[in-house]
């Protein structure tokens, strides 16, 4: 959970993960976009940063291919936002109004936060209440104190906390990350409480996003991405359309910062394999991956 691999270049936070191909990006690509790519990538060439190639996302609000890169087009799920009316009566239907009310119905409710004690102590209760979630292990399971600030504090002045309360225990969080011109806001975390599943937070949470947005004149509402690999449709994709999420494809760029780098680009090496597997292949994978976990699992409870 400790955000390793990260270095900064001319001001800009930049990631590299990896291990044969070494890939950089700016921290965060989905809300940090380099304003000037040509003299970011001369710096890190200058820097001698260990990275193979370099790639970045361009934002929602600019979406035509603006650069010569290789480029590829990647995919978000973006949600228009102009008033929270607008998006409650025409942007999403009755069973998704339906269950964003439940939590209010049921004595949920709702505010910002702050960055501090309280939001840390929640967000350790939601992330440690079970070791697996949609059908794998949930890698923060066992989340610390120290762990959970770590994780959930970065880009704090670009930043939003939004808490879904029972009483006094949170049920759920969202951090709304926005970029530095303020016009699209990224669902960078939102998670709640299995046990609370039958009052639908994350539901409620999606709303109150929206209405922060609206209220804050944002224009843009992401959450993450619509597809991933070649995956085209789950039970995630799902309820991002019935909130009013729609695909929009931007232009991705990859520049070689080394000979492999150029190698790797040219063998379309720098997928992951998963992303490069047929989906009749990967979802068979996935299945396997779900039952060996339930049985990991309830082997561990039972014993």
């Amino acid at each position: 959970m400790q955000k390793k691999n990260i270095i900064t270049v001319g001001g800009l936070p930049i990631r590299i993960q990896g291990g044969w191909l070494r890939i950089a990006r700016p921290d965060g690509d989905k809300y940090t976009f380099p304003a000037d790519p040509e003299a970011l990538i001369a710096e890190m060439r200058k820097a001698g940063a260990r990275a193979d190639v370099f790639t970045f996302l361009q934002s929602v609000s600019d979406r035509s291919p603006r650069y010569s890169y290789v480029m590829e087009y990647d995919n978000l799920a973006v949600l228009p936002v102009s008033t929270f009316d607008h998006w409650w009566n025409h942007q999403i239907r009755s069973y998704p109004r339906n269950r964003a009310r439940q939590a209010e119905k049921k004595g949920v409710t709702f505010r910002e936060l702050p960055f501090g004690e309280e939001l840390i102590r929640g967000i350790c209760g939601i992330y440690n209440e079970t070791p697996m979630r949609q059908g794998k292990a949930f890698p923060y399971y066992g989340m610390t104190p120290e762990q959970a600030s770590t994780y959930a504090g970065t880009y704090l002045d670009q930043s939003a906390f939004l808490g879904a309360f029972m009483g006094d225990t949170m049920i759920g969080f969202v951090k709304l990350t926005m970029d530095a011109q303020r016009t699209q806001a990224c669902l960078v975390h939102i998670l709640s409480m299995v046990k609370h599943n039958d009052k639908a937070p994350t539901n409620a949470l999606i709303s109150q996003s929206v209405r922060y947005c609206a209220e804050h004149k944002i224009a843009f509402l992401v959450y993450e991405h619509f597809h991933y690999g070649n995956k085209q449709g789950d039970s995630l994709s799902h309820f991002k359309e019935v909130n009013g999420f729609e695909r929009v494809d931007l232009p991705r760029y990859y520049i070689p910062l080394t000979a492999k780098g150029k190698l790797a680009l040219r063998l379309g090496l720098h997928h992951r394999l998963a992303d490069r597997l047929p989906e009749s292949v990967a979802g068979k994978l996935r299945d396997l991956r779900t039952a060996w976990y339930r049985r990991r699992f309830q082997t561990q409870t039972e014993s």
